[in-house]
């Protein structure tokens, strides 16, 4: 089985969301067999949603079927990220799923190359802002807010006791 690169530091595969229900089987090492639906699909993972999840770092085998064909290869399972939704990484797969897969997800992204480009636009936007400052302004502005309101009502209060 051919095994994948572990360091993926400056590149972020292109992730596809699968609109249709992508049945899954992860066959644990003990050969028992736990269904899944894939639910979102990379060149280096995806995430499952399943009945129970596995504990992180177990390695299993994947099954799914794409439009280009059947995807078997190891993974490993990452963090749940809710109590039925886990992440997972491929660790190995024989050339031709990979190849299949590739094709699978190029050819997602072909039909929605919108949906790529807003993601990263999105990320940009998420990076470039700058949340301290903003957060800071608006504590500040607050604090001087009530402050002129107490000054305000403790004026008042004093001017009408002395008008008595």
């Amino acid at each position: 089985m051919a095994h994948l690169p572990q360091s993926y530091a400056s590149y972020r595969s292109p992730r596809i969301r699968l609109a249709d229900v992508t049945p899954a089987v992860l066959r644990l090492p003990d050969g028992h067999c736990s269904p899944g639906k894939l639910e979102t699909l990379s060149l280096t993972g995806g995430l499952l949603d399943m009945a129970d999840v596995l504990d992180r770092g177990s390695r299993v085998k994947l099954m799914f079927l794409t439009h280009t064909g059947p995807v078997l290869g190891a993974v490993e399972m990452l963090n749940p990220v809710s109590a039925t939704q886990q992440p997972f990484r491929f660790v190995a797969l024989e050339e031709d799923d990979q190849r299949r897969l590739r094709a699978a997800v190029e050819s997602s992204l072909d039909q929605n190359p919108g949906e790529e480009a807003w993601i990263e636009k999105y990320r940009a936007t998420l990076v470039h802002r700058n949340p301290a400052r903003k957060s800071t302004f608006r504590i500040v502005l607050g604090a001087l807010t009530l402050l002129t309101l107490c000054l305000g009502s403790a004026v008042y209060v004093l001017h009408i006791h002395l008008l008595r």
